[in-house]
């Protein structure tokens, strides 16, 4: 029995058989053609490029079908790389000039196209190099004439061992049949993770060699709530996890009948429970899991998803198709956060040496108005679809902060021009996620409508800590004494002008956290969809009053040992399994 650590990419425990898929890792010898056989390696291509154009063309419609249109986009990208004409000069420069083979000329050209991205640790970057992994084996499969293993046409229940899951392989998932997801690498953020959460798979990647650890039948265990996998387990471990599904299954049953009751503490303090998206398909999810807004829709996976930048009219409509779907309830739209680790594929950027406090962000927009002012006008042509709300992200003076809404008020104004219609009072509001933001919080609390604490980067750069850095994740601490005086500063100064404020970091879906942030005075939480019951279920379980006790002696310690210690035994007293 051999049991791995990896990284959950979607909670759930299965047991079943393994499927392990062959790496397709084509090893392609430097081989050469007779002169009067280039242009027989040239048709090979032509063909190949063709029929890898069409099956792309078929996954994206299938994927648009299943999943929604902005799932789907992702193919966009393969399709204008294998349609590009200067992918297929480079490749028929090397046939013709080395005579080389068509599988050879084209390895060698998208392996070019792969190192530029190999030494990179950044998720949304490995997804392009993934993205090009998959439409080189596409390519070379037609030209080498092989076919590839079926995993939408499975008999039995299994669960699927790869290396990593392409984006065309992840949509073509066929639910009824793979149980669980085990890959070598990947992470929360992939295509892969996504979709897997979509579609509720328990899935856990980052396991580095999984697939050289078991064989095709052996059974194997997937905790993805735990982001743990057991290979051949033995009949107590096999009874262990059997047990965990039961009670999996009975607390999510417990949860769901608190979809529709409101999250109100025991004393009567109603609190708003939202969620994070990234795709405007989630919004179903989301109010699925009795959320009442989307208090974070991230806009950029529409720009990464794709090879170009979306033109506004398809803006446009993903927008409008997440707000009418909110059936009235808020949608706050984040206006794009590229940069650092999130680039376009088309992104002249560069290289920098330190990306996370470079051009990122909202210094990216303001430095890119044009894209900036067509992404503004697609949102608010889109807000009189529902309440529909602005947010800008990574903001650290009041003059960043203007200038965003002085590009705002221009486009507004280029709209009422052209008598385009859109919602004049939409509510602007502003991410907290810089401790600089945070210091200065009253004079931001006069320029906006609301705040939203982003937990995540927040504790970052409050510490310095980079928490995908294994030698120094530890160091991550959300609950760190630091960071929550942070917190209860930009509270203070809400309270004091008026403004709402939301939190909608990682530290709003987890249970530990949830007394003490109500205690602080937030009132206002925004998570992933999945988490919402279990957090709902504290709120009930629990007052006002025990939570100002629990918020009041933390604030009085200083090591965030002493802080998860003493809100992990306050959770331990509430009465969880009643309140369900």
């Amino acid at each position: 029995m051999i049991s791995k650590k990896g990284v959950s990419a979607s909670p759930g425990v299965v047991i079943g058989p393994a499927l392990v898929l062959d790496t397709e890792e084509y090893r392609i010898p430097r081989r050469t053609v007779a002169a009067d056989q280039v242009r027989q390696q040239i048709v090979v291509l032509e063909e190949a490029l063709d029929a890898s154009r069409q099956e792309v063309n078929d996954l994206r419609v299938a994927a648009a079908r299943k999943l929604g249109e902005q799932t789907a986009s992702i193919f966009a990208f393969h399709e204008g790389v294998i349609a590009d004409p200067k992918l297929r000069d480079e490749v028929l420069l090397l046939i013709r000039n080395n005579q080389y083979t068509a599988a050879y000329a084209f390895a060698q050209v998208m392996h070019a196209r792969q190192k530029l991205f190999q030494n990179v640790t950044v998720e949304y970057l490995k997804e392009r190099v993934r993205d090009l992994y998959d439409i080189e084996k596409r390519v070379l499969r037609h030209v080498l004439g092989r076919a590839r293993e079926d995993i939408t046409r499975l008999t039995e229940p299994v669960v699927l061992v790869t290396h990593d899951l392409t984006p065309s392989q992840a949509v073509s998932i066929d639910r009824d049949h793979i149980l669980g997801l085990a890959t070598n690498v990947g992470g929360q953020t992939s295509h892969m993770a996504i979709i897997a959460r979509m579609l509720g798979i328990p899935s856990v990647v980052a396991l580095n060699d999984i697939t050289s650890d078991l064989g095709g039948g052996e059974t194997v265990v997937i905790d993805g709530s735990e982001g743990v996998v057991v290979v051949d387990p033995d009949p107590a471990t096999i009874d262990e996890y059997r047990e965990k599904q039961i009670r999996l299954s009975r607390k999510e049953a417990a949860l769901e009948t608190l979809r529709d009751v409101p999250a109100v503490t025991r004393c009567g303090t109603p609190i708003a429970m939202w969620a994070n998206i990234e795709l405007a398909e989630e919004t179903g999810a989301a109010l699925h899991r009795g959320g009442e807004g989307v208090g974070l829709y991230r806009t950029e996976f529409l720009f990464l998803s794709a090879d170009r930048l979306p033109t506004e009219a398809q803006q446009v409509e993903t927008f409008r198709q997440a707000a009418e779907s909110m059936q009235g309830k808020p949608l706050v739209i984040r206006t794009i956060d590229l940069g650092a680790d999130k680039l376009l594929p088309s992104s002249s950027l560069g290289q920098e040496h330190n990306p996370v406090l470079g051009l990122r962000s909202l210094r990216y927009c303001l430095r890119h108005l044009d894209m900036f002012k067509t992404h503004l006008r697609a949102i608010l042509r889109a807000s009189v679809a529902g309440d529909v709300r602005i947010m800008f992200p990574m903001i650290t003076t009041v003059t960043e902060l203007r200038n965003a809404k002085a590009t705002l008020a221009d486009v507004m104004e280029d709209l009422e021009e052209e008598g385009i219609d859109f919602r004049r009072d939409i509510p602007v509001g502003m991410m907290v996620e810089t401790p600089a933001a945070a210091m200065t919080a009253p004079s931001f609390a006069k320029e906006v409508e609301f705040f939203s604490i982003g937990t995540n980067d927040l504790t970052q750069y409050t510490l310095a800590v980079d928490r995908a850095n294994e030698r120094v994740a530890y160091l991550y601490s959300p609950h760190s004494p630091s960071v929550l005086l942070l917190i209860r500063r930009v509270l203070v100064a809400a309270r004091r002008h008026k403004v709402a404020v939301h939190l909608c970091g990682e530290m709003a879906g987890t249970p530990e956290y949830t007394q003490l942030l109500l205690g602080l005075g937030i009132r206002r939480l925004s998570m992933s969809p999945q988490d919402i019951p279990s957090i709902k279920r504290v709120i009930r379980s629990t007052t006002i009053d025990e939570c100002d006790q629990i918020a009041t002696k933390v604030m009085r310690l200083d090591s965030d040992r002493q802080v998860w210690n003493h809100l992990r035994s306050q959770l331990a007293k509430l009465p969880l399994e009643e309140s369900a």
